[in-house]
């Protein structure tokens, strides 16, 4: 088997990239818990685990060429999962106000019932805006603010205001991208068809 051949048969298999996307799926339940049980530096140790396994995950996939649709998939759904987690776990420590949650989780919802729309009139998911990475960013890096001014209180003089900064900002360029994603939508659900409607993934 040549080593083109192989790269392809890797591609179709569960890669080493996969098996860390999974294990930082399965920390999401005990970086939760750590974190409900206000174990903030075990929380935060967690969260350096997971990051660590995103970092070599796609450093992997890029070098040895076993970027997989799974991993894709695993990816942007594991940092999802951490956020709802953290979001959760500190609101229910009323450390974060309920209503950041429902709107954070609000928006995710409502992107999904444009998910909906586009599926119907034959399309895939819209291509992630840039708007929406800078945000997704924001939210991933301003919660562990929050948690490392609980864990330490002596730091928390900078990094809760930094938290806090980055949280609001993100919440509000997370909608704001998902505005941008509404319109998008309105404008590709009325392109001319040529052919009937059918499921397509070239909208990634």
């Amino acid at each position: 088997m040549t080593g083109a051949e192989s790269t392809i048969v890797s591609s179709k298999v569960l890669t080493v990239p996969n098996l860390l996307s999974m294990l930082r799926l399965a920390l999401v339940p005990v970086f939760l818990v750590v974190l409900v049980q206000g174990e903030d530096a075990w929380a935060l140790l967690v969260l350096a685990v997971a990051s660590l396994t995103d970092f070599l995950d796609g450093f992997l996939a890029r070098r040895f060429g076993q970027i997989t649709r799974l991993g894709q998939l695993l990816d942007p759904a594991a940092d999802r999962l951490y956020i709802f987690a953290a979001l959760l776990g500190l609101a229910w420590r009323d450390l974060v106000p309920w209503w950041i949650v429902l709107v954070i989780v609000g928006r995710d919802v409502f992107l999904l019932g444009l998910g909906v729309v586009l599926a119907n009139y034959g399309f895939g998911p819209l291509p992630v805006h840039q708007l929406g990475k800078v945000a997704t960013f924001c939210l991933f890096y301003a919660l562990p603010m929050i948690m490392l001014g609980e864990a330490f209180p002596a730091v928390s003089w900078w990094s809760l205001p930094l938290g806090w900064a980055f949280g609001l900002w993100g919440a509000f360029l997370y909608w704001w991208a998902g505005i941008i994603y509404a319109v998008e939508t309105a404008r590709v659900i009325r392109l001319p068809r040529v052919n009937p409607p059918r499921p397509s993934d070239t909208l990634e």
